[in-house]
């Protein structure tokens, strides 16, 4: 029998695909931003508008956005693989008050979780500590860094233009959750 491996995952640009708020986005400011125009992980450069503004316009719109968002490409597949191997804490930036609407979102994806937590801030590492994570996958190119060599696990950094800064050797770039899969399976 297999091992059982915590394995830790950010949602949003990571279980989610990264394009999720392009169309919102798009729209409300009217704009025609593509993901290869996402070069860095704030937004308020590329629509050239304030921090206040862009969290303004955020905590209107998560709610919808999060119900709707696709899955990013392969994940169910790899979920199938470890689903009755594997334990599962989605730890996001999210604030708590959107845990209904995530629930929700993984219940009608059929996504299985055996933890989910809802931080309202992008600092991970104490909850990573806390659920004694072996593996975590992100997006972010800052947590993904600070998680590896804080909490000396590897981080699957999942591969987009706004994370492509060098990153540390326990950080592992994959360009989807078909590679992440591979790794994780190798992982022993």
């Amino acid at each position: 029998m297999e091992k059982q491996i915590r394995l830790g995952l950010d949602i949003d640009g990571t279980v989610t695909c990264p394009t999720t708020f392009i169309p919102y986005l798009n729209k409300h400011f009217n704009k025609n931003i593509t993901l290869n125009d996402i070069t860095q992980y704030d937004f308020t450069v590329l629509l050239d508008i304030s921090t206040d503004q862009f969290w303004e316009w955020m905590n209107e719109h998560e709610p919808i956005i999060y119900a709707n968002a696709k899955m990013a490409s392969y994940f169910t597949d790899a979920l199938k693989r470890w689903k009755d191997l594997h334990h599962f804490t989605y730890i996001s930036a999210r604030g708590n008050h959107l845990l209904d609407v995530t629930k929700n979102w993984f219940h009608s994806n059929a996504i299985p979780y055996h933890h989910i937590e809802l931080l309202g801030q992008h600092n991970k590492l104490e909850a990573i500590k806390k659920n004694k994570i072996d593996i975590f996958f992100e997006d972010k190119h800052d947590n993904a860094c600070d998680i590896a060599e804080e909490c000396n696990i590897p981080v699957i950094l999942m591969d987009t233009p706004y994370n492509r800064d060098p990153i540390p050797g326990q950080v592992i770039r994959v360009k989807d959750w078909k590679e992440a899969a591979d790794w994780v399976n190798q992982w022993k």
